[in-house]
This record gives structure tokens, sequence and C-alpha cells, in this order.
């Protein structure tokens, strides 16, 4: 149990560890995607009080006064971020929640190779210690389509804006701790080497989370072996200037794909959801807009309501789509499906198969 509670400590201490513990200005960056000459990356600007460097890293103290160290961080409001990628730049500010949105077209093609470094520094308010490098995915030659993919009761049971419950579940119980559902890991492993084995297709996963479980998110993917990739938090992504509230989950969503599919505008791409939201609608008006491009829709069936299931079932004849919409409870029905559908190699139905 004191494992699991250091381990636990660690990942929700771990934005604020970066500075050992000085204080002061920080940049936090998330992991973003670009193309060949455009990257979007989000991050957030936050000033953390500084006490307790002097103890060392590795005890359970140290990890306590770093969690608290974090619950006592301030974002910055109109922080001015300079944003450097080889030979081209940018300026952009904070809003006021802190955080800053990078979408940048580049003068330098990123070289074929899946992560990219971009340097990140503050010039208004100057503090040359919160420099920072962040990282932006961008798909090689070799790949031949795209995942974008939900989170919540997607890849994860419920429970995953539950900080608490999610934590609990990933490092407190053993692996029949329901965090996520059977074969998705096998199945985007199968998503990401595509049909040749190693296309290394990009895949960005949303979230209705909060910002503030980001990192426990990635973690989690780590453990359980899913591929890295950008994850999108619909929580803020896309506020309006000017309003109290973000935009609603339904709307965050269909933003954030649109921006995906008109990065990579010649990729055809897989979406996968789930049938306790919006996500079928969704998904179906993106196909009606972007003709061509949606090569196939999977989605979990985690609705108790027969008459959902059954029209997310006919939802695909009824709005006259030109991808099958997979409905399903099983992770192996949707790679059978892939499987046929050539998207991804029999190696990886059979892993699937075997959990």
């Amino acid at each position: 149990m004191l494992v699991a509670l250091r381990r636990g400590l660690r990942v929700l201490a771990a934005p604020v560890k970066g500075d050992s513990g000085r204080g002061g200005l920080f940049i936090q960056p998330y992991l973003g995607y670009g193309s060949r000459g455009r990257v979007f990356l989000m991050g957030r600007v936050f000033h953390q009080p500084g006490f307790g460097s002097s103890l060392n890293e590795r005890r359970l103290k140290r990890d306590l006064i770093d969690l608290l160290r974090r619950l006592l961080r301030k974002p910055i409001v109109g922080a001015r971020v300079r944003v450097k990628y080889k030979d081209t730049a940018t300026v952009v500010e904070t809003d006021r929640h802190g955080f800053f949105r990078v979408d940048m077209k580049l003068g330098a093609m990123p070289s074929d190779v899946t992560w990219h470094s971009v340097g990140l520094s503050l010039d208004e308010p100057v503090d040359e210690r919160a420099t920072t490098t962040g990282q932006f995915f961008t798909p090689t030659h070799t790949a031949t389509y795209g995942v974008i993919s939900d989170i919540d009761d997607t890849v994860v049971y419920t429970g995953v804006a539950n900080t608490a419950k999610m934590m609990w579940r990933l490092f407190a119980m053993d692996s029949d701790s329901r965090v996520i559902f059977p074969g998705v890991p096998e199945l985007y492993q199968g998503f990401y080497g595509g049909r040749s084995g190693e296309d290394g297709n990009p895949l960005v996963y949303v979230s209705r989370a909060p910002w503030s479980i980001y990192q426990v998110l990635a973690t989690m993917f780590q453990m359980h072996q899913i591929p890295n990739g950008p994850i999108l938090i619909l929580r803020e992504w896309g506020m309006k200037r000017g309003s109290l509230l973000p935009r609603r989950a339904r709307d965050h969503k269909l933003a954030a794909i649109r921006h995906v599919l008109d990065l990579y505008d010649t990729m055809p791409f897989v979406l996968v959801g789930d049938s306790g939201q919006h996500d079928p609608e969704t998904y179906t008006r993106i196909v009606k807009e972007h003709p061509g491009r949606i090569l196939a829709i999977y989605i979990r069936d985690v609705s108790l309501d027969p008459a959902r299931s059954e029209a997310i079932l006919n939802l695909a004849q009824e709005a006259g789509i030109e991808c099958e919409v997979i409905s399903t409870t099983d992770s192996a029905e949707m790679a059978e499906h892939a499987a046929g559908q050539g998207l991804i190699l029999k190696q990886a139905l059979e892993a699937v198969q075997r959990v």
C-alpha cells in the first residue's frame, strides 16, 4: 500500500518537480501534433511556491511537499510565451486561465521522425529559469491513416474525471482493477502499426476530464502500453473570448476533430468513441462534412438503454454515410472488423483475441 501511495503521489506532483523546488514561474507544455508545415501545441504558465528544495527527491516527505506546491500554484494571466522551432518563432499570450495555444506555420520542414522538440520561454514576465522544451508529433511518410479516439468510456471505464478513483485503481489495485477496457492496448497498438505493422500511424486522444488529470492519463497510457499521442482535454479546449463558461463538450469535440482533419488534410482517419454521450452523432456529422476521409467508426456500446443501442446501429443507414459504424461492447469485434478492412494485421487481431 505504501508503494502504491508513493507512486500516486509522484504522478500527482510530477508537474511541479521540474523546478527542483526553487519555485517561481513555470511553463507546463502538453504534447502537441503537427504536419510538414504546421504545429499545434498547448500549455500553461504557473507561478508555484518554492519550498522543500533541501529535501531528498526520493523521500515521501518531499513528494507530499511537492503535491502541496502543486495545489498552491496559480496560473499566470497575460504571460507572453515565445515558441521556437528551428528558424520559426512566434509569441503567444496566456488566457485568463493561464493556458496558451500555439498554431504555428513552420518555415523548416520537420525531419521524417515522429517526435520533435520545440523551445518555450517567457518574454513577459521575464524569467530565464522558466525556459523549457515541448514536444509535438508528426506522422512520417510511412503513415497510412490516423486515429482520433475518445478516452472516457472508450479507453477507460467511467470515472476518468474522478482523480482519486482513477489513482486508486491505477496504483493500489491489481491488474484486474477495471481501469482500461480489455483489448484496448492491443487494438491501439494494431492501429499504430497499421497495414504493415510499422506504419507509425498518428493517434490523437480526446477527453472530457479536467487538465489537472492530464499527467495521470499520460502515466496510465504508458503503464498499459497504449501508443503515445497528444491528449486533447475538452474541458477548456477552444474557449471563446469573453465567455464565462467553456463550450459544451460536444462542440469542443467537433472543433477538435475538425482541427485535426484540417491539419492532416490528405490523410484518412478512423474514429473511436462510445455510446454514452454524442460520439455517434458527432462522428456522423464529421463523415458528412469530410466525404471519403473516414475509413470506419467504432463505438463502444456502454449504454444500458436498448433504444439507444438500436438507434446507433441504425445511424449509418439513416444518415446515409459511406463508412461502416461498428457498435459493440467488445474490443475483439472492433479488431475483427479492422482486420477485415485491412487496417490492422492479423497478428494484431490475434493479440486482441488473446486478452
